[in-house]
């Protein structure tokens, strides 16, 4: 269990200025719009994997706690028990795809829980809720809500926001580089933001700037 702020193992860093919403702004509007007093009605985002569910779960977390809020997260990787603390404002369920019938019995009690309390259930996974290898009492309740489906981005934006994270972090990424890392590498955000961190350190290591044969290089040494 990741509990905010009492447990601040998790990384909340990414935040809502950092995510390029693209054909998502709608999604990213509403998460925007919540606060401690909102109405606590579930919301539930489902997307292939890097897609952004996670990260704009964190942000929505960071809002939260921003405004003074505890927060409890659970995933797929989060031990048990699970169990539900009543000064929560925000309960999320992350990875829901993947829990095992152990954590579906015990995120089904928490969402119980949450709702009896009113706290906010905002939760994500790969699939929608109608499809989502759950019990039924489960898979019903996290579709009760607004249901919001990322959609991954297109090539221009993945371009802007590869370009915006370069210039962050003082990378000249030319064209010839970054229409080599569009079309052979996985195109997900998840994916090529940490394809440019590992690019980033090898070429400062190197010293040298970022070039097609320096990535090729990297990749070789390295591994795909």
């Amino acid at each position: 269990m990741r509990q905010i702020p009492l447990g601040l193992e998790l990384d909340l860093d990414p935040g809502f200025d950092s995510f390029f919403a693209g054909p998502n702004a709608e999604a990213v509007g509403h998460l925007r719009g919540l606060h401690v007093d909102a109405p606590p009605t579930p919301l539930y985002l489902w997307g292939e994997a890097g897609s952004g569910k996670t990260h704009l779960l964190r942000a929505l977390a960071q809002q939260m706690h921003a405004e003074g809020a505890q927060v409890g997260w659970f995933d797929a990787a989060a031990p048990q028990p699970w169990t539900f603390h009543e000064g929560w404002r925000l309960l999320v369920l992350d990875d829901c795809d993947a829990f095992d019938a152990v954590q579906q019995q015990a995120a089904f009690a928490l969402f119980i829980e949450a709702t009896t309390h009113g706290t906010l259930v905002a939760s994500a996974g790969a699939l929608p809720p109608v499809d989502l290898p759950l019990r039924d009492d489960l898979r019903s309740r996290l579709g009760w809500g607004h249901v919001f489906h990322l959609m991954p981005l297109p090539e221009g934006d993945c371009r802007a926001v590869l370009r915006r994270e370069a210039d962050r972090r003082g990378i000249f990424l030319s064209d010839e580089v970054m229409t080599y890392l569009l079309t052979r590498f996985a195109r997900d955000l998840g994916s090529l933001m940490e394809l440019l961190e590992r690019l980033d350190r090898f070429a400062l290591a190197e010293k040298r700037s970022v070039s097609v044969p320096l990535l090729r290089r990297m990749m070789a040494e390295g591994g795909a």
